[in-house]
C-alpha cells in the first residue's frame, strides 16, 4: 500500500467493508473473481431490465418484465399443502393474479393489504388465459415509487451472490469511489465524446436503456480505452525495468547467417531484413532483449528466428527453437534441417 495513493485505499480494502457483504458472501464473490471493492466497480452490467411503469397490462405481450400500479382486491390462501397463495389485484384496465409459493399469509397481508394500492414489478406471464406474476421482484407503496429503478442493471452472478446482493455491493462500492483526476489526453476525450473517468464509471452502472450497456456506448468505450492504455503502460514499465538489467552480449560474426542467405532461392523481404537487423542488434547489446515478432502466415518469421539462432551459435553459444505442439516442432525441423546442414 506504500506506493498506492491514499485516495485509493478504500477501493483496495477487504470486500467485507461493503454494505451487505459478510465473510460468507465475500467467499461467494470470489467465484466472480471479485475480492476487493475495486473489482465490484469494474464488474459492469451485461444487460438492463426495463421497469418503467405502465398503466395496464391489458394488450401487452407476455412474458415480459414490467411495473404497474395495482389495487389489492382479494387474498386466496392455499387450501392444499404445496399449492400457491394467490392474490387478486387490479390495474387501470385488467386483473392480475400474484402467485406466491411457500409464503406466510400474515406476511402477504401486511405487504399487500386489501383495498390499498401497491406498485408491483416483475415478470408478467399468462397461464390458463389469466395474467399472472409469480413472486414480484418489487412490491412498493405508491409513495416509495422512487425506489424502483426505471432501468435496472443486470450483473453476472454466481452461487451465493443474488442480484439484490450484487446491486447492494455495487451501491456501497460506488460510495467509496473518489473523484479521480483525469489521466487521458483531453483531446482524446473531446474527439470521441467520452465522459471523465468518474462519470464513465457511474454511467456504466446506471444504464438508461439497452444502448448504454453496448460496447460502443461512450462510458463503456472510454473504460475499455482505460483498460488498454493501462495495460500498455504496464508493459512499457516492465520493459523499461527489464532493459535496465544487464544481459548477455551475443554478438555474431555473420558467417553462418551469410551461408544460409546465399542458399535461399529468394531474397529476404525488406521487413525480414529489418527484423533480422533489429533482433541482431538487441542480442549484441549488453541490455536484456524483450521482443515479439509478429507476421501473417508465410511472412517469413521462421527464417528471422533461425537467423537469431545462428547468431547465438556464431557467438560461441547454442540456440533452440521451441514450438507449442509436436506437429509444429517436426514441421520446423523438416524445414530448417537443410539450412542447418
Amino acid at each position: 500500500m506504500s506506493t498506492r495513493p491514499e485516495i485509493l485505499f478504500p477501493l483496495f480494502a477487504e470486500l467485507s467493508t461493503l454494505a451487505g457483504v459478510g465473510e460468507k458472501s465475500a467467499k461467494a464473490f470470489s467465484g466472480l473473481k471479485i475480492t476487493k471493492p475495486r473489482d465490484v466497480i469494474f464488474t459492469l452490467p451485461h444487460s438492463v431490465v426495463d421497469r418503467r411503469v405502465v398503466q395496464s397490462v391489458q394488450g401487452l405481450a407476455a412474458p415480459q418484465t414490467l411495473s404497474v400500479l395495482v389495487r389489492v382486491v382479494k387474498h386466496i390462501p392455499a387450501r392444499v399443502r404445496g399449492k400457491p397463495y394467490r392474490i387478486i389485484v387490479e390495474d387501470a384496465q385488467s386483473t392480475i393474479e400474484l402467485i406466491f409459493f411457500h409464503a406466510r399469509g400474515d406476511y402477504l397481508e401486511r405487504i399487500l393489504p386489501l383495498g390499498e394500492e401497491r406498485l408491483i414489478s416483475g415478470k408478467l406471464e399468462v397461464f390458463d388465459h389469466r395474467a399472472q406474476m409469480v413472486h414480484p421482484d418489487y412490491i412498493l407503496t405508491p409513495e416509495a415509487q422512487d425506489e424502483l429503478p426505471q432501468f435496472e442493471p443486470v450483473y453476472p452472478l454466481t452461487a451465493g451472490v443474488s442480484g439484490k446482493l450484487m446491486a447492494k455491493a455495487v451501491r456501497s462500492a460506488m460510495d467509496k469511489l473518489p473523484d479521480l483526476p483525469e489521466w487521458i489526453e483531453p483531446s482524446v476525450l473531446r474527439d470521441n465524446g467520452w465522459p471523465d473517468l468518474t462519470t464513465a464509471v457511474r454511467e456504466a452502472h446506471a444504464p438508461k436503456g439497452a444502448a448504454d450497456v453496448a460496447a460502443h456506448s461512450p462510458a463503456r468505450a472510454r473504460l475499455a480505452y482505460d483498460e488498454f492504455l493501462a495495460h500498455q503502460l504496464t508493459k512499457a514499465i516492465a520493459r523499461a525495468q527489464a532493459r535496465v538489467k544487464t544481459g548477455r552480449i551475443t554478438a555474431g560474426t555473420g558467417q553462418l547467417q551469410s551461408k544460409v542467405l546465399e542458399q535461399l532461392p529468394y531474397a529476404p523481404t525488406g521487413a525480414q531484413r529489418q527484423a533480422i537487423s533489429e533482433i541482431g542488434a538487441d542480442m549484441a547489446s549488453p541490455r536484456r532483449m524483450n521482443r515479439l515478432l509478429q507476421g501473417d502466415v508465410g511472412a517469413g518469421k521462421t527464417l528471422v528466428g533461425f537467423m537469431a539462432l545462428l547468431q547465438a551459435v556464431e557467438s560461441g553459444g547454442q540456440g533452440v527453437l521451441m514450438a507449442p505442439t509436436e506437429i509444429l516442432a517436426r514441421q520446423h525441423l523438416e524445414g530448417l534441417r537443410p539450412l542447418a546442414d
